[in-house]
């Protein structure tokens, strides 16, 4: 099954992301194919981060908390907020391909 995890930063979290950002990437790539999408979010000019979406593939929501609480970030405490949603990939699934 797929979940959206969608986390939202600190208002003061940008010096936390970006001091975290390299062992970020390390995890994201250390998670293999769990992990179909990850990017962050972006204030409205595209100039900072403020969060983050990533859409996990796991057994079950559990699995997936305990994967995400891996994270550097949220290890870290770079975020106030995160949330887990059950997601179907509709439209540009790698399926369609």
């Amino acid at each position: 099954m797929l979940f959206a995890v969608i986390c939202t930063d600190k208002p003061d979290g940008m010096p936390i992301r970006l001091a975290n950002r390299p062992a970020h990437l390390d995890w994201l790539k250390a998670a293999g194919a769990r992990i179909k999408l990850a990017g962050p979010f972006l204030t409205q000019d595209g100039q900072a981060m403020t969060g983050s979406l990533l859409v996990i593939e796991a057994d079950s929501e559990p699995a997936v908390r305990e994967l995400a609480a891996q994270d550097p970030y949220a290890v870290a405490g770079l975020f106030t907020r995160v949330e887990f949603k059950p997601w179907r990939w509709v439209i540009g699934a790698p399926s369609e391909g």
